[in-house]
């Protein structure tokens, strides 16, 4: 989760982070859940093991987006946590992004939050510029190396 963070931090984003449980912390779980909106959030990224309740129980809570990270564990390698997550009820959607999938979570958010900021949509844009700008000298380096 460390790397969704990174990535809000690249962008310029102001965020927080909190361990919550949804089966150890269930109060802190729904008060958090039903807060956060009015904290100024616009986005929550939840990653969670195993059963992996927790952010659809965040999206039952709150109107904000919720886009989860199926943490893997030593059991199953992370693929009982991204079956939980995609499979949510009609009417609670999550986001979900690959296992261990943080660094795209975060970029989501970012790009969550650029459709209302254009700063923020800015700084997006100049992050798939740099992307498009690694491939290319990637292709380059490839083929001066084989010529």
């Amino acid at each position: 989760m460390q790397d969704a963070s990174a990535a809000l931090t690249e962008f310029g984003i102001a965020h927080e982070v909190e361990v919550v449980s949804a089966h150890r912390t269930p109060d802190k779980l729904v008060s958090y859940g039903r807060e956060a909106r009015g904290r100024g959030l616009k986005a929550i990224i939840a990653g969670a093991g195993g059963a992996a309740h927790l952010p659809g129980m965040l999206a039952s809570l709150t109107p904000l987006p919720v886009i989860g990270v199926p943490v893997p564990l030593k059991t199953l390698d992370g693929l009982d946590s991204l079956l939980s997550i995609v499979q949510m009820p009609a009417g609670i959607p999550v986001a979900t992004v690959s296992i261990g999938g943080a660094t795209n979570a975060g970029l989501l958010a970012a790009r969550i939050i650029g459709s209302a900021d254009p700063d923020v949509a800015e700084r997006v844009e100049q992050y798939a510029d740099r992307l498009e700008s690694q491939v290319e000298d990637k292709n380059q380096r490839l083929k001066d190396s084989l010529s």
